[in-house]
């Protein structure tokens, strides 16, 4: 269906791509300078690591094994090649690598934001739609109504009346913790378990709820212009079913902006699940984070950092792509740019 055309789609397709790779290596390198200053300018590692009764040669030999009594420049090379391969030191609270730290969070953080993001989409884009065909009838001025709670409503205030009535009240659905979970080598998921997924359901809503209402809205107002359309008017004079026209062309139409949000929010929930995981102490890297930041694991907060600027642009270049592959026009118009 999205077939590029042989004399001019993929030589466009490789441009496209090497731009965007070219810009998310500018954003990752600002970001790692960003997340070295914290490193650099943020508190004492060694006096955090060694205490305050280290001696003042003990002080002295930790800065040179950490390579801190070297230039700025250097520690900042030193800062990118270690990120390139996974490496941020040791937490200064746990102990602990901060590439293990991470890995074994990791697990968590994506699951609840993979079923977050789903259930936005499979509830949010057929609401959207309804609203938009039937944007005179009480049902979807009750939905809309509906759904202005997930706009105004702070996350954590959503968290807590979800374990006030859910949990405290009816004592259907666990409040805080992962539950049971299973072990593939080093990933960890709770998706195998009924124990699993008693303990997502509160979390994965109370992450969704924002998302959800954002693409019900932006369906419905993306398509109520789409339905205005002249080629809309054009196909209902060529006498095709509502069905053919809602679905095979005002939908399909819709789909290209919304692609695009939604790609966006899937990273804005990865980045902001920290409030979630906190509120029903979901053990992810937000939680992680949270911690790191009580008691300034800089570490930590720098590698955070990183990840989460790497997950933003992985997913705006997936975004990008899909943007290319749904609209035509991009692809000419990239065209006629390569062609002066």
């Amino acid at each position: 269906m999205w077939a590029i055309n042989p004399h001019y789609g993929l030589p466009c397709m490789l441009v496209f791509i090497i731009r965007r790779l070219f810009q998310a290596v500018l954003v990752m390198l600002t970001v790692s300078l960003l997340a070295f200053i914290l490193f650099r300018y943020i508190g004492d590692p060694v006096t955090a690591m060694l205490g305050q009764d280290a001696t003042e040669a003990d002080r002295i030999a930790l800065r040179a094994s950490l390579g801190l009594d070297q230039s700025a420049l250097v520690q900042f090379w030193h800062f990118v090649q270690n990120a390139i391969q996974g490496e941020f030191g040791l937490s200064l609270r746990q102990g602990q690598s901060v590439a293990e730290l991470l890995k074994d969070r990791l697990p968590a953080t994506v699951e609840l934001s993979v079923v977050a993001a789903l259930l936005a989409l499979i509830i949010g884009l057929p609401l959207g739609v309804y609203t938009a065909l039937n944007r005179h009838s009480f049902l979807s001025q009750a939905i809309l109504a509906f759904s202005l709670l997930g706009i105004s409503l702070p996350t954590f205030l959503i968290g807590i009346l979800l374990i006030l009535v859910m949990s405290v009240q009816l004592g259907w659905l666990p409040s805080y913790g992962r539950g049971e979970v299973t072990y593939f080598g080093w990933w960890s998921t709770g998706l195998l378990s009924i124990d699993g997924w008693k303990h997502l359901i509160l979390p994965a809503i109370t992450l969704s709820l924002f998302q959800l209402t954002l693409i019900l809205r932006l369906v419905r107002s993306e398509m109520l212009e789409v339905l205005r359309s002249d080629y809309i008017k054009f196909a209902r004079a060529r006498g095709l079913s509502q069905r053919a026209i809602h679905f095979g062309h005002a939908l399909k139409n819709t789909m290209v902006p919304v692609i695009t949000i939604t790609g966006l929010q899937l990273g804005g929930i990865i980045a902001f699940a920290i409030v979630t995981e906190t509120v029903f102490q979901w053990p992810g890297m937000g939680l992680l984070f949270i911690q790191a930041v009580q008691f300034a694991d800089v570490p930590v907060m720098a590698a955070y950092l990183c990840l989460i600027a790497l997950v933003f642009v992985c997913i705006n270049l997936i975004v990008d792509l899909l943007y290319f592959a749904v609209d035509p026009r991009l692809r000419v118009s990239l065209h006629r740019g390569g062609t002066h």
